[in-house]
């Protein structure tokens, strides 16, 4: 890995979840709280900002362009946003997404620039469209310093986009301890691939959407037994951390309390595990893989074109907390009002959603589960 990426700081912030002044309305984003959740990042040596065109309807770049582009040297930081082509319907469209991108930001040029979400048949649109030529053109013209692209898709499909664009600077790919082997996500096969074709990789979901940071007692219990003074979320960075390649690893921080703790898990817990360590690690991903939990990971692509508005993500999470706390009346009460915006018997079974799914789930399934458990 070049040395321009083995020196970005290892944790990044991903603006992807930033707190709102209402929870109801994902653009009411509080600004005055991302300022000091910024402030205490770069205090404490961060310099890697992830965003996208789409996060918080538009209105996540806007809150970065106030909380950190107007506050801080633009030499002191470094922005990367998305463009989601697949969901857009031509080319001229998707390309003015970078334009829209910038002047949202409030900067003339962004650090990384990724085609968001390729693999399966969404490739097709970036092909179709141009992207990855216009993307290289945007670099020379100076828009774009590094580009690269993310996607959730197995290791054979890594490869085939590697060797079609060997251009790519960077690459952003689901890694974490739960996913190391899983037959979907293939962590490791990717990591693999990554380090073949030498591209650094930037990690999303280090904590799999949070399961990772509140694991059920079982899974904790080898954990703690090595090292009671850890959190839970301090082992599933640390693996992200010290894997081969990786630039930085996203977190997608809502409060300044996570910043803080974020940053302390990585400032001083951030080495490498000892034996005793990966035992434990190994113990507690071996509980947690024999459960049969949906691998839903709250990306929200789901929701995007559901006529019904289901509440899916959070349908998927419900049916995971009763698998992992063993008490369906439990999840019940939290249905009750977690999925009053769309409830699963509100699906109508279009399969928009399965469409759209990056992890591959049977959503109308497990939504016809849900029904049954909750309703």
């Amino acid at each position: 890995m070049k040395e321009e990426y083995a020196t970005v700081p290892k944790l990044g912030f991903g603006c992807m979840r930033l707190p709102l002044t209402d929870p109801k309305d994902v653009t009411a984003i509080d600004v005055e709280q991302v300022k000091q959740m910024v402030d205490a990042f770069m205090q404490a040596g961060g310099t890697y900002f992830d965003t996208a065109f789409v996060y918080h309807n538009g209105q996540s770049e806007v809150a970065l362009r106030e909380a950190l582009v107007e506050r801080y040297p633009r030499e002191s930081f470094t922005i990367a946003t998305k463009c989601l082509a697949w969901a857009l319907p031509d080319a001229e469209t998707a390309k003015a997404c970078l334009d829209t991108s910038l002047e949202r930001l409030g900067t003339d040029y962004v650090d990384y620039y990724l085609l968001h979400n390729v693999g399966g048949g969404r490739t097709k649109k970036f092909d179709d469209f141009g992207l990855w030529e216009w993307a290289q053109e945007m670099k020379a013209a100076g828009k774009i310093r590094h580009v690269g692209f993310s996607m959730h898709d197995g290791a054979d499909t890594l490869e085939e986009l590697l060797q079609a664009h060997p251009e790519v600077d960077f690459i952003q790919l689901q890694v974490n301890y739960l996913d190391w082997e899983s037959p979907v996500v293939q962590a490791r096969r990717n990591m693999e691939i990554a380090r073949k074709y030498d591209k650094p990789v930037v990690v999303m979901e280090p904590a799999r959407g949070g399961r990772l940071a509140d694991l059920p007692e079982a899974v904790a219990a080898p954990l703690l037994a090595a090292r009671p003074d850890l959190s839970q979320v301090s082992w599933a960075y640390r693996f992200c951390f010290n894997q081969p390649n990786v630039m930085t690893v996203l977190s997608g921080m809502s409060t300044l309390e996570q910043v803080k703790q974020n940053v302390a898990e990585w400032r001083e817990h951030g080495g490498a595990f000892s034996a005793e360590e990966q035992a434990a690690l190994d113990a507690a991903r071996d509980v947690l893989a024999a459960m049969p939990t949906v691998p839903c990971t709250n990306c929200r692509y789901c929701v995007k074109d559901c006529p019904q508005q289901v509440a899916i993500p959070e349908i998927m999470n419900l049916l995971n907390l009763e698998i992992q706390t063993e008490n369906t009346e439990f999840a019940k009460q939290q249905y009750s009002w977690q999925a009053a915006p769309g409830r699963a018997s509100d699906c109508i079974q279009c399969g928009a959603c399965e469409s759209m799914c990056p992890q591959s789930i049977n959503i109308i399934e497990q939504l016809e589960k849900a029904a049954d458990h909750f309703e």
